[in-house]
């Protein structure tokens, strides 16, 4: 094999699919990138056998060539001493040569390295899907839904369903939630399916997290194709495998009230940075727990004690308070992850008594909802 190829589509591809490489698989031949050049390009690949990324340099695009294959092949290298030299070639072009023995050169300028490699033939297939069940959605909406979401899955393996993100898609509209049992993210977007396609699957938080790092924000299409154990992400270069979760996500529906008794609306970035300041005394003891008070129908008392330090108290002024009186405590962290996740200037936060979950919502927008459960205070 021997290739020349331009660095920046280089090092953009090799970073893509660094992000499935793991230091700690067991299979050895998976700390490596694999790549192989053919007539159209050159197509790198990652995979943890979790995740697999698989990233295409095309020969030429915008009529400028990228990639020269003088001759076809393929090769495994050592993902972590590759992604480093490339970064650090001094000159706009690499080539790559791969004599016997996989025996890799890597020359930019006057700089030249060789790296044993492996044989490609050892690297497991990537899973071949047939692309019947397929939807669409533009990237950057799919950015802003996982990041809306995925913050608030489990992070402790003792239940692994809960570590995964569900995905519900019927009559074109996707729903996705994600709760760790304490909180609970919900997004709902409007998606384009071949057909009246029913999916109800679980996604790992993590695959979710280094797609979002991966996505451009663009409005191209995202293709996204589903089967039993598998799902594709698939852009105009790019290929994103990751595995499913087994087992059946809880019902949780039954979670969220449909009825209130305290409304309030308040502007999302100053409610915010009352909390923030409020969790700063929180922070120091164990519970990062904040108390929210309704004064009257326009003020809120946000406070926190810690007795050990000190206590902070804050009013905040909201544009409405409505229903019964309320003293309720929850975790500062829970709250501002919520907020930051929210789009809109305002919010609606509904409370069904100081024991029950409440619900936060943007105010004019029923696509996106974040549910808290009150921490106990005695």
């Amino acid at each position: 094999m021997k290739v020349i190829i331009d660095r920046d589509h280089l090092v953009r591809s090799v970073q893509d699919v660094m992000k499935a490489v793991s230091s700690r698989t067991t299979i050895p031949i998976l700390t490596g990138i694999k790549i192989v050049a053919s007539e159209q390009g050159v197509t790198l690949t990652g995979s943890d056998s979790d995740i697999s990324i698989e990233s295409f340099i095309p020969a030429e695009e915008n009529d400028r060539v990228i990639v020269d294959v003088i001759k076809q092949g393929s090769v495994v290298l050592q993902a972590r001493f590759f992604s480093e030299i490339v970064r650090k070639l001094p000159r706009e072009t690499v080539e790559i040569e791969v004599k016997d023995q996989f025996v890799t050169t890597i020359r930019s300028g006057k700089t030249e390295f060789h790296l044993n490699g492996l044989d490609p033939e050892e690297y497991p297939r990537l899973p071949q899907i047939q692309e019947e069940n397929m939807f669409q959605i533009p990237a950057d909406l799919l950015k802003h839904v996982i990041r809306q979401t995925v913050f608030a899955v489990s992070t402790s393996e003792t239940r692994p369903i809960l570590t995964g993100v569900n995905w519900r898609i019927e009559s074109s509209e996707l729903t996705c939630i994600a709760t760790d049992s304490h909180r609970l993210a919900m997004r709902k977007a409007k998606v384009e399916t071949e057909s009246e396609a029913y999916y109800n699957i679980v996604i790992p938080g993590k695959s979710l997290n280094e797609l979002n790092k991966i996505l451009e924000e663009s409005n191209e299409p995202v293709h996204i194709v589903v089967t039993e154990n598998q799902v594709l992400f698939k852009t105009k270069h790019l290929l994103f495998f990751s595995r499913l979760l087994d087992g059946n996500y809880p019902d949780t529906s039954r979670l969220i009230p449909t009825d209130s008794q305290t409304d309030m609306i308040v502007k999302t970035k100053e409610f915010l940075q009352a909390i923030d300041r409020a969790s700063l005394l929180a922070r120091e003891g164990r519970n990062n727990v904040v108390r929210l008070s309704t004064l009257s129908d326009k003020v809120v008392e946000i406070s926190s004690n810690s007795p050990e330090i000190g206590k902070v108290v804050e009013e905040v002024q909201c544009e409405q308070v409505d229903g019964e009186e309320l003293k309720i405590s929850f975790s500062a962290k829970y709250m501002m992850d919520a907020l930051k996740a929210l789009e809109g200037a305002e919010i609606k936060i509904s409370f069904t008594g100081a024991m029950r979950p409440f619900l936060i919502r943007p105010l004019h927008d029923d696509s996106m909802l974040q549910l808290i459960l009150p921490v106990r205070t005695y």
